[in-house]
């Protein structure tokens, strides 16, 4: 391999890739554009609940769960009903989430030492929110239960729990979702940014000249993917210091480690494109596959959103040919937890071979012959 042809062929790319608007846009522009927008736009925290209160006790106690519900911070209530009906239709009309219906004998029942229920009806048109909603009242029923007072006396609970969380120690879901968006976006664009390469060549007829040169087809691979795993690796830089600095996420880890890794990772991206690049030889078709063989992968199996751990035996198994499942490991592991190698040795050891099979494949599929 000559380290000279070698240059050549990645100052070529470099040239190439500036005269390219497009090839620019998804260098440097759409990454951030990506991170900002999902960053803000993906949440899984859900403040202001809107509900409903149907209070047919209409006393100072009925009034003061009520406001339980409001101080929590999760909960506003929309408006206030006179009829168990009207129950049916502000849920129906969307106009509040869930309601909250404090019976006639409820302030009676505290008083005296008894049971005292309410009822809370929710929407379960969206799932996932009335989950929380109801986790979110059962918190703030039982808080609220722990320092009733009925006839002078304090509730003792015989059980308590004191619990603490590691690692996202205020629950916010930007913190698990912009290190694994990095991940999900440097999959993208990797392989769509080297899927037009290969092909770029043949649809402008410069594979000819190419091919008339003595550089062997290893220096064309890897001179072509120099600029591109630079460009890469300032992109996650760009995307880390974004994540940082913008959405307060935290970076506990080792830089040097994740800059390894993130290398490897990158190596292996942008060889899977090149490979879909020379064996399409069509920047459009390219482009399209590219987008479909790390876009929907990454986002779905890779863990980020939905846990692998929940899904079918079969979508499990297909998950470890996701490389991105173990990027997202090294993010979230680096930036949140601190862990160093010794933890991630076997998603480190997946990436080498990840990026070792991108580059075979490109180096295999690819040919200077012209046919």
């Amino acid at each position: 391999m000559s380290r000279t042809r070698l240059w050549a062929i990645a100052r070529k790319e470099l040239l190439q890739l500036k005269r390219d608007p497009r090839s620019l846009y998804l260098a440097f522009i759409l990454p951030l554009v990506l991170l900002l927008l999902f960053g803000y736009a993906i949440s899984f925290d859900i403040r202001n609940i809107e509900m409903a209160v149907l209070d047919e006790s209409l006393t100072q106690e009925s009034r003061r769960l009520v406001q339980a519900f409001e101080s929590s911070g999760y909960f506003s209530v929309a408006e206030y009903l006179e009829r168990r009906a009207d129950a049916d239709v502000v849920l129906s009309l969307g106009r509040a989430q869930l309601v909250l219906v404090i019976p006639p004998s409820y302030a009676r029942d505290l008083v005296s030492g008894r049971r005292a229920p309410v009822q809370l009806l929710l929407d379960g048109s969206d799932a996932n929110t009335a989950t929380i909603a109801q986790n979110y009242a059962d918190a703030i029923v039982m808080g609220y239960s722990a320092n009733v007072v009925p006839k002078g006396r304090r509730v003792v609970l015989p059980v308590t729990m004191a619990s603490r969380v590691w690692y996202n120690e205020t629950l916010e879901s930007r913190n698990m979702i912009v290190p694994g968006l990095v991940a999900v976006i440097m999959s993208i664009i990797a392989s769509m940014l080297t899927a037009l390469t290969i092909a770029r060549e043949w649809e402008r007829g410069t594979m000819e000249q190419l091919a008339a040169t003595p550089v062997h087809r290893l220096e064309v691979v890897i001179g072509k993917l120099l600029p591109y795993v630079a460009i890469g690796m300032f992109d996650v830089a760009l995307a880390c210091a974004v994540g940082v600095v913008v959405f307060d996420v935290p970076l506990r880890g080792n830089l040097l480690l994740l800059g390894v890794l993130t290398l490897l990772f990158l190596v292996g991206a942008f060889g899977l494109g090149i490979f879909i690049s020379a064996a399409l030889r069509s920047q459009v078709l390219a482009t399209q596959v590219a987008m479909v063989a790390t876009f929907l992968p990454a986002l779905l199996l890779s863990g980020f959103i939905f846990p692998i751990a929940t899904m079918p035996l079969t979508l499990r198994a297909l998950s470890y040919a996701v490389p991105a499942r173990y990027y997202v490991t090294v993010t979230k592991g680096i930036f949140l937890k601190g862990v160093g190698l010794e933890v991630l040795w076997v998603d480190a050891l997946a990436m080498v071979v990840f990026a070792s099979v991108g580059l075979a494949l490109a180096i295999g599929v690819f040919r200077k012959e012209i046919a």
